[in-house]
């Protein structure tokens, strides 16, 4: 009796101390960041750049200046975390201000966000106010801490969490105690493994090898995975990821990361390749997994050092460097570079989609809302195996964007838009002696199939052949893949001016078109003008005649299609002739027969998608549901004990054309849009969130049909929508990403809300 009194009163003094002790950050008040925080502040798009995914972005605070500004007519000093400044006094020295000192006798600025979201909290699973914007695009205060009293007067619900369900009265009390405690934190940084220690070593020494060869090599795979959070294959610690980076020091010593505007800029002083730990909250938008192990180092040393090629001086960090990647590492045999990329191409193409831009209506605006992509296979890309095309050709490949005066904007069009359409002449007189056929077509590995989906300003990529056929598609050769990387990526500046990004812009529409001419060969000559001035609809056709390259509709197709509709033929003909590497058979979407779900699914989840399977492929203008729907919707589907499973609803929006920078309203389609019904998440960025039981589904799926206007979909949205408000929003949506780690974990990460919508 007397021991158990003893342990009682043990157990209550131990917790009496815990709860006096002072917060810890990394144990108390990161876990609270990443799981009500997170999902706002990461990335350049945090609201006034406050990134809370790690201590070093809580300490460095917030800027008045956004990054994403469309319109600035001067590019900004970059304000890269862990990159540009590397403590509080340098971030102070570039504009940013604490949100975690108090001052003038006020608390800190966080401490007063908080207070001001829980003095007003949200009806639960109601509509946010009509007059509060939650908006992408809105105008975010970021008031300092004199400026704090007016803000609060004018914005009843611009407290944190913002315009959404706040934190538990536990959480509150813990971030109000380590606030005032004067908010501590200690940084933690990631430690390698020993299994990763050495392998670390052993890609480093490669990296840094020192002959001409080694160096040119060495520069081009850094220019090509700068962006990827690699992680060691199979002996690697889950959750490991690292950064390769231009450092002053050596391997053995700390990493000092040199900050150039570019990868391709001048590091301006003798430097090393390192492998830099990733120690901040892995979020999914800017999540681009890239693997490295043993196996992957002698790929490399045999695409490269395989074969005998001298290299001459290494080439400089100039503008026509930076421009012409074709004739920096011409020295490099483009058989290893191409096959570089695209034993990963699924790697290289997510780059463009969650790279530098983490948002960007200036590069999607671009592309249609969903389509596939092809590979042309190496032995047949005739930039490959015909030195004389090659010659020719490199010369008229430099991409714009290396300067960014207002003039350039408007002297891209004498001096880019030429070159690329020599280009694409030569190109064309070129394989007009190669007619296409299948073999054409790389089949290499699972890479060589991939889907874009489109959600207005970001996008998605996956592994197979997604969805119903789609109204376009690419056939990607090196200089496409290539190209688009580097304007995308390497030399696509996210701080720059209007100049810059419009001359991003053009270029890249010429890249689509020249995607979409490749993928035309395909086809039988004769369907080729009718199918290409379907994509180019009303103004479209302006753009056909001014600014591209003629069709080529001469040269044969070897491929047998029925003349009747050809891309149709040929879209049956992938599906079968590759379905071995076809990562994702779709039958929710290209139902055969009268089963359209997966088979190998328990039965509440087959019967489940046999009734969403209604819902794909069908037009706006026959369900009028889609066009309720916003973009990227995500079913949450219960079943079983305790079980679940996502789905996402992707809206394809319909355009006439997708040629112009601007306008993109008037060549909308709505009657035309429609649904892929997909099993996962499919998108960085959930726009709504329903929960239903699996047997309700079929009830879910008819409402839906019935829907004619806003009203019937609002009562669709009261029953089964989880609202900002939802009392138990958090539950859900930090669900999709626990769903991530039990799914797919090494492609897990925060998912991001600030496009979730007010429905």
């Amino acid at each position: 009796m007397f021991a158990r009194l003893l342990l009682g009163l043990l157990v209550v003094l131990y917790g009496a101390v815990a709860q006096a002790q002072a917060p810890s950050y990394q144990r108390d008040i990161q876990p609270i960041f990443t799981a009500k925080c997170v999902a706002c502040h990461a990335c350049y798009d945090s609201p006034c750049q406050l990134n809370l995914g790690s201590g070093d972005g809580a300490q460095r605070g917030f800027s008045k200046q956004p990054v994403y500004d469309g319109t600035r007519v001067r590019a900004q000093e970059t304000t890269r975390l862990f990159l540009d400044a590397h403590d509080e006094a340098g971030w102070r020295r570039k504009g940013f201000h604490s949100v975690l000192s108090a001052a003038d006798g006020q608390a800190a600025l966080m401490a007063r966000m908080l207070e001001l979201g829980r003095s007003q909290p949200l009806e639960p699973n109601a509509k946010l106010p009509a007059d509060l914007d939650i908006s992408i695009g809105r105008k975010n205060s970021c008031a300092l801490p004199e400026e704090f009293a007016a803000y609060a007067a004018k914005s009843a619900h611009g407290g944190m969490p913002f315009a959404v369900t706040g934190l538990t009265d536990g959480e509150y009390a813990t971030l109000q105690r380590w606030l005032e405690q004067g908010a501590p934190v200690e940084l933690a940084k990631l430690q390698p493994s020993a299994s990763e220690q050495q392998q670390i070593r052993q890609w480093e020494d490669l990296l840094n090898a020192p002959s001409a060869r080694e160096q040119l090599v060495s520069r081009w795979l850094y220019e090509h995975l700068f962006l990827a959070h690699l992680y060691f294959e199979g002996e690697g610690e889950g959750g490991h990821f690292y950064q390769l980076v231009r450092s002053r020091t050596p391997s053995g010593a700390p990493v000092d990361p040199i900050a150039t505007r570019r990868p391709n800029g001048d590091p301006g002083t003798a430097f090393y390749y390192r492998l830099w730990p990733i120690s901040d909250v892995i979020v999914h938008k800017t999540h681009i997994t890239y693997p490295l192990s043993e196996t992957r180092l002698a790929r490399v040393r045999q695409l490269f050092f395989g074969s005998e090629w001298q290299a001459g001086p290494v080439p400089g960090y100039g503008a026509g460097h930076r421009a012409n990647p074709f004739l920096t590492f011409a020295a490099i045999p483009p058989q290893a570079r191409y096959q570089f990329m695209l034993d990963n191409a699924e790697y290289f193409v997510r780059t463009f989609i969650r790279g530098p831009v983490c948002r960007g209506q200036i590069a999607t605006d671009v592309i249609r809302d969903n389509f596939w992509v092809l590979f042309q296979d190496p032995q047949h890309d005739l930039y490959l195996t015909d030195a004389d095309y090659r010659d020719k050709t490199t010369p008229l490949l430099a991409m714009p964007g290396q300067f960014d005066e207002l003039g350039e904007l408007l002297g891209f069009w004498k001096r880019y838009q030429p070159k690329r359409n020599r280009y694409e002449k030569l190109r064309m007189q070129a394989y007009a002696e190669q007619p296409a056929e299948w073999a054409h077509i790389w089949t290499g590995n699972d890479n060589a199939l991939l889907s874009i989906f489109r959600q207005h300003d970001s996008a998605s990529v996956r592994k197979g052949l997604i969805g119903a056929v789609p109204q376009t598609l690419w056939w990607m050769d090196y200089p496409l893949l290539e190209r688009t990387y580097y304007q995308l990526v390497v030399n696509f500046d996210v701080f720059g001016n209007v100049s810059h990004q419009g001359q991003t812009r053009l270029y890249f529409d010429l890249i689509r078109n020249g995607a979409e001419l490749n993928f035309l060969r395909l086809l039988p000559a004769k369907s080729r003008q009718s199918i290409l001035d379907s994509w180019y609809e009303q103004g479209g056709q302006l753009k056909l005649l001014l600014a591209y390259t003629s069709l080529d509709t001469q040269t044969p197709s070897k491929l047998m299609l029925e003349p009747g509709d050809p891309k149709q033929t040929l879209a049956r003909q992938l599906l079968t002739r590759l379905a071995p590497i076809n990562a994702v058979p779709d039958p929710l979407n290209r139902c055969l027969g009268t089963h359209c779900y997966r088979a190998d699914q328990p039965l509440p989840l087959q019967q489940a998608e046999q009734a969403l399977s209604r819902l794909s492929n069908r037009m706006a203008a026959g369900l009028p549901v889609v066009g309720q729907l916003p973009e990227a919707t995500l079913l949450r589907i219960e079943y079983g004990s305790g079980q679940r499973e996502l789905y996402s609803l992707l809206r394809n929006r319909a355009h006439s054309n997708v040629a112009f920078m601007f306008g993109e309203d008037w060549r909308y389609q709505p009657r035309r849009d429609t649904l892929t019904v997909y099993p996962g998440i499919l998108s960085s960025y959930p726009n709504f969130l329903f929960n239903l039981d699996a047997r309700e589904v079929t009830t879910f799926v008819a409402a839906l049909e019935r829907v004619r206007d806003g009203a019937d979909f609002e009562r669709i949205v009261e029953r089964w929508g989880i609202r900002r408000s939802h009392p138990q929003f958090w539950f859900y949506f930090n669900d999709l990403s626990r769903y991530l780690e039990e799914t797919d974990p090494l492609e897990a990460g925060v998912l991001d809300m600030n496009r979730y919508q007010n429905l």
